[in-house]
């Protein structure tokens, strides 16, 4: 009866005795017209509409409020930082905002944005190379929440933005060059999972770091020494290289009043020679002069000192004179090779070999202070081991490293050098292109007080 019913209503449109191309255009303009989720053709048929709620239509209103502002997830946790720090930045203020963030809510929400902050504000409170507070960080995610249950979640990277921000904890440990331990395994395990991208960099650290751990022959100390002095003795000591090197301090960091009632700060001055630079100084030609130079920058981590040198010019050719070879100089490796060995015609005996002769190094000092009269002290120091320092000439050639910058903006009173009447009065003669005010000579000899 149905059927009987949708023949009879169809006859009565009219459309059993049209072809399907004039059926199709009998609907073309009722199509046309419908939105589209209207009628639509499929092997002669037609097809129902589909009907919404229109609950699913409306769109949710967004506040006025929020439009045209910026993400600011991280501001939250940044005055997190500052609210429990106010009095001072140490570990126990960094580890109770953690703690303060961890009761906060039991499910975590915002961890990730809250490690993130944290991380970068590690340098600020001091706590970058201590494992316990990077330990701390990776407690702070949830347990047992991100950790795949079937291989096709380890597949696809399950919870990426949670496994890239462990990864970020362990590489910044990596740059500080801190070394994870099993507290960091055990969190790992059970925040991600042994088959997850941060355990997989936890594995590389534990087999790379206890390689290149002692690689450096010469490492540099964590803690660097806050007083001036023992840095300068640590810092000559290895810029030397010699265990024969004796360092000595020609005057330590003081204050005194000077006769007119202003303070004077009297800057220091430590030095190192070795018992090889003492030979070279005693056969140095004392028509020739030496040279002070400097100032040269030495960079300890994140710190950077300055030293000067005690130089001459290399020797002309025809006054150099070959020394025998002493075999009992270095028992670890021999120093000079004498190989009989058959060459053939294609052999080439001769060596392409660039030889640069920068001239010896007698002696080096480091002070907070590096002008012409402070390093006088200096070799007026060096004079009792070195007599001939009396008789040869002595040019300073100083650049204008940030210390001189500093002393000539806001020059000590007592401190500035002041030339010799007839030193200064032969200058003045001179014309103005002649002068070098880079290099300056010291007319006077330096010779030993009794």
């Amino acid at each position: 009866m149905n059927c009987t019913r949708c023949l009879l209503r169809l006859q009565s449109l009219g459309l059993l005795a049209r072809s399907p191309t004039q059926y199709a255009a009998a609907f073309q303009p009722a199509l046309a017209s419908a939105p589209p989720t209207g009628l639509k053709l499929y092997n002669h048929q037609v097809l129902r509409r589909f009907h919404g709620s229109p609950a699913c239509v409306k769109e949710q209103p967004v506040p006025a409020d929020s439009i045209g502002k910026k993400d600011k997830n991280l501001v939250p946790r940044d005055d997190l930082f500052e609210r429990v720090a106010k009095e001072a930045k140490t570990k126990a203020t960094f580890t109770r905002a953690v703690d303060v963030f961890i009761k906060r809510d039991i499910r975590r929400r915002g961890h990730v944005e809250f490690i993130y902050a944290a991380l970068k504000k590690m340098p600020e409170f001091g706590v970058e190379r201590d494992l316990a507070v990077y330990n701390k960080l990776l407690d702070v995610f949830p347990k047992e929440v991100f950790v795949p249950r079937n291989f096709i979640q380890r597949m696809f990277n399950h919870y990426p933005r949670q496994q890239e921000c462990g990864v970020q904890i362990l590489e910044q440990m990596e740059n500080y060059g801190i070394m994870p331990n099993v507290e960091t395994k055990v969190l790992l395990v059970q925040v991600f999972g042994e088959k997850s991208h941060p355990m997989r960099k936890y594995q590389r650290l534990m087999y790379w770091f206890p390689r290149f751990k002692h690689t450096n022959p010469f490492p540099v100390p964590q803690q660097l020494p806050e007083d001036p002095v023992d840095l300068a003795r640590l810092s000559l000591t290895r810029i030397a290289a010699d265990l024969d090197a004796k360092v000595t301090v020609y005057q330590m960091p003081c204050s005194d009043i000077a006769e007119t009632g202003e303070e004077i700060t009297l800057p220091h001055v430590v030095g190192i020679q070795s018992p090889n630079q003492t030979e070279l100084l005693a056969q140095h030609d004392s028509s020739r002069p030496v040279f002070v130079e400097g100032p040269f920058p030495l960079w300890l981590r994140k710190t950077c000192v300055y030293y000067y040198i005690l130089r001459a010019d290399p020797a002309p050719s025809h006054e150099q004179v070959e020394k025998p070879y002493d075999p009992e100089r270095c028992f670890d490796y021999p120093l000079q090779l004498d190989l009989d060995l058959d060459c053939d015609l294609g052999d080439d005996e001769s060596f392409d070999v660039d030889d640069l002769d920068e001239g010896p190094i007698f002696a080096m000092c480091m002070t907070s202070q590096g002008d012409q009269a402070t390093l006088n002290q200096w070799i007026s120091g060096l004079q009792p081991n070195n007599p001939i320092l009396g008789q040869v000439p002595t040019l300073f050639r100083l650049d204008a490293g940030p210390r001189e910058l500093q002393g000539v903006a806001d020059p000590t009173p007592g401190h500035s050098y002041k030339p010799d009447p007839e030193t200064d009065s032969q200058a003045r003669d001179e014309p103005q292109a002649l002068k070098e005010p880079d290099i300056v000579v010291e007319q006077r000899s330096h010779r030993m007080r009794q």
